[in-house]
Parts: C-alpha cells; structure tokens; sequence
C-alpha cells in the first residue's frame, strides 16, 4: 500500500509541473502577443496622426474615439492615457 502512495505522489508531481511549466509558457506568449499589439496599434496611431494636417486637435480626438471604442469592444486597457503611452513607445 505504501508503494502505491508514494507512485500517486510522484504522479501528481510530474503532473503538477508540466502544468505550472504550461501555464508559465501561456503567460510568457500572452505577454509577448500583447507586447507586439500594442507596438502595432501605436504605428497605426502614429502613421495616422502624421498624415493630418491639424495634428494637436485630431490626435486629441482619434485617441478618445479609439478609447471608447477600444473598450467597448475589448474591455479595459484601452484608456486615453494608456493609448498615449502605446503611442509614445511607438516612436521610440
């Protein structure tokens, strides 16, 4: 009885870090997913805000449009200032 004790044990390890492993690996691929979203939305912000000619007043309402819209589609993330820091990052 004892031998089949210590083999669930050792079942349930093994079981449990390839688990804790895939999880760590989804977090890492999620991370790095959203790292390079965020970098293409700010292009498109970017590229967007350099073709307009009143710069100042059409970046100040593209991003609360895209705000608002960013959200309701998506959930939170997606806040005016947020969208600037994407933005920012961008032209680095």
């Amino acid at each position: 009885m004892d031998d089949i004790s210590k083999q669930d044990t050792q079942i349930f390890t093994e079981i449990k870090q390839i688990m804790l492993e895939a999880r760590e690996n989804v977090a890492h691929q999620v991370n790095t997913e959203l790292l390079n979203a965020y970098w293409q939305i700010g292009k498109i912000i970017v590229e967007h805000e350099q073709d307009s000619k009143e710069r100042a007043a059409y970046g100040k309402r593209l991003l609360s449009e895209l705000s608002k819209d960013l959200t309701r589609e998506f959930g939170r993330g997606f806040s005016i200032s947020n969208l600037q820091f994407i933005r920012i990052a961008n032209r680095r």
